[in-house]
Parts: structure tokens; C-alpha cells; sequence
């Protein structure tokens, strides 16, 4: 079953984009790898039998942060090529056809803020 999966990683420069590359292509079962997205900030795998999960958490190691958007089934149609392409609806990218994430690899992304104090007036005590 081949299976398109999207994975959104935070890219800085094309170093960035290049590592995702290297990395999502050293997967098994890959078969192609792309970048998509306005600020090419997407990867596009598609493969025989990849897991998305385990991908993400590679990308998520090597980038710094990756979330996994979308996988989906792709259909191919070898035979039908005489079909009108019209007949089919078409499909949204908004709603994947098989949602594949867990709350477990769902980062949130709350920010927790320290506030530091500085005591102007150390005591005797130093060590601390």
C-alpha cells in the first residue's frame, strides 16, 4: 500500500532543508521525497509501508521540531488512464483521509516563561 505522508518541519536555510531531505530519503520504504508548502517548510514522502510516526520523531530529532500534518492512501490508476479525470471528486487537503496522529507525538506549543530575580544586596554567604 503506498501512502503519501506530509510532515511540516521548521526549516532556518537550506542546510535545514537538505538535512530533511537526507533524513526522510534514509527511511525504509521511502520512494520519493519532496518539499512543498509556501516557505518549503513540508515534506512529502511517498513510500511502501514508511512509518510516519517514527519519521516525525527522526525529523523531530534532526530539526529540532517536526509535526505530522497528513497520511494518506495513494491510489493509483494504471488502467483507467481513458477515465475523465472530472469524474472523480476531488479531494481536500484539509481533511486527510486517514487522520494517523496520537495524542502521544502531539506537542503542544505552550511556552513556559521564568522570571529571574537579582538580589542587589548579596549576603556574607557566597556559595549560593
Amino acid at each position: 500500500m503506498k501512502q503519501k505522508i506530509i510532515i511540516k518541519v521548521q526549516v532556518r536555510c537550506d542546510k535545514c532543508r537538505s538535512k530533511a531531505m537526507e533524513t526522510a530519503a534514509a527511511a525504509d520504504g521511502v520512494i520519493s521525497v519532496a518539499l512543498d508548502g509556501e516557505y518549503k517548510d513540508k515534506v512529502v514522502v511517498i513510500g511502501d509501508g514508511v512509518d510516519a510516526a517514527d519519521l516525525t520523531i527522526q525529523l523531530n530529532k534532526k530539526l529540532g521540531h517536526a509535526s505530522l500534518e497528513m497520511v494518506e492512501e495513494v491510489q493509483e490508476n494504471a488502467g483507467n488512464e481513458n477515465e475523465d479525470e472530472d469524474t472523480q471528486p476531488p479531494s481536500s487537503p484539509s481533511s486527510p483521509t486517514t487522520p494517523y496522529l496520537s495524542s502521544y507525538y502531539q506537542t503542544s506549543n505552550e511556552y513556559v516563561l521564568y522570571r529571574v530575580v537579582h538580589d542587589p544586596q548579596p549576603g556574607p554567604c557566597t556559595i549560593m
